[in-house]
């Protein structure tokens, strides 16, 4: 697919949003300023209860943080129904190329899996401007249409694991179930929180987007399950895409297998029509790594929101045979940090 055919399917991916968020009610979200916290507040957390466990209002809030000189912004969705006593599992769920948090929200559609499961959702918003949303700095590798990353921009790895200390401190954090995923570009940016805070990050589920990083210096396994229609034209199945899209997704599945330390023959399964499943089993520490790839989706959320036919001639079709909600969540479950 042409680079200039690529850059419209971007582009038609933030008009979908768009659409979506005029389903969203109007009313503005409750935004809350904290300051920045201490080096000792930021540092990792390794405890298994979260610092604080208070009540807090269920729903949507928007947090305005201060972090290593940057303003950043972070939706929080704290379950309904919560005693805020409990420690909960939290989810950072990244937002793609070009897109912002509150899109990422509506497109995803995670909170309602959230309600449902009782974990927390968090959506943190990129800083390197791209239309009408941001770009996630993923290190080393180049933007979308070959774009250089800006000098001084913000490093997002840290804020990632920074956050995690903030969220900690504000919310009802069970530390050993803290979990990433995200679609396309924040599935680049999961992919690489796997390697570099993986004492942090319980497992990953990409969406639209796997990579494996070079170098990954993670020692421990990281539990892996990821999401991809087979027709996405922003990122193909096949690879050959942009210039961090060299391999295809079921090379990227290999080489996380290899680096959890699995079988080396997967196996291969049919849970659903069109839907392929290839498990790697017998992991190093009890991870897995699990692909699905669905057969004639496009660029698009699994199970998500209905997107508009207008979206879905350029990214490809979308499907609602399986949750990627509900199987991510399912799979974070069986793989907490040991």
């Amino acid at each position: 697919m042409a680079t200039t055919q690529r850059i419209a399917a971007t582009r038609a991916l933030r008009r979908l949003t768009s659409l979506a968020l005029a389903l969203v009610v109007s009313a503005a979200l409750p935004v809350v300023v904290l300051s920045r916290p201490s080096a000792a507040g930021a540092a990792e957390t390794t405890t298994t209860l979260a610092a604080s466990c208070s009540a807090v209002s269920p729903e949507s809030t928007t947090l305005s943080l201060e972090v290593n000189g940057f303003s950043r912004t972070v939706i929080v969705h704290v379950p309904r129904g919560s005693s805020g006593s409990t420690p909960m599992a939290l989810v950072l769920n990244l937002h793609g190329s070009g897109s912002t948090a509150l899109e990422q929200e509506e497109l995803s559609d995670m909170n309602a899996t959230a309600n449902a499961a009782k974990f927390i959702a968090a959506y943190p918003q990129a800083l390197i401007p791209d239309g009408s949303g941001f770009d996630w700095n993923v290190p080393g590798v180049s933007l979308f249409g070959g774009r250089a990353v800006p000098a001084k921009s913000a490093n997002d790895l840290t804020f990632l694991k920074k956050l995690v200390g903030i969220l900690e401190q504000k919310y009802c954090v069970n530390s050993s179930e803290v979990y990433a995923t995200g679609l396309s570009g924040g599935a680049r940016e999961a992919s690489q929180l796997a390697c570099d805070d993986s004492s942090l990050f319980a497992a990953i589920a990409p969406v639209s987007g796997l990579r494996r990083p070079t170098p990954c210096p993670t020692k421990r396994a990281v539990p892996v399950i990821t999401f991809h229609g087979s027709a996405g034209r922003i990122d193909p199945f096949g690879g050959q895409g942009q210039a961090y899209w060299t391999y295809s997704v079921t090379t990227a599945a290999k080489y996380w297998a290899q680096q959890d330390r699995c079988s080396t023959k997967p196996t291969k399964s049919t849970p659903e029509p069109t839907v392929d499943l290839t498990t790697y089993s017998g992991c190093s520490n009890g991870a897995a790594v699990e692909l699905y790839e669905i057969k004639g989706e496009g660029h698009e959320w699994p199970g998500g929101r209905t997107l508009p036919s207008g979206i879905t001639q350029i990214l490809g079709p979308q499907s609602n045979l399986i949750s990627a909600n509900e199987l991510m969540w399912a799979f974070f479950g069986a793989h907490p940090l040991g």
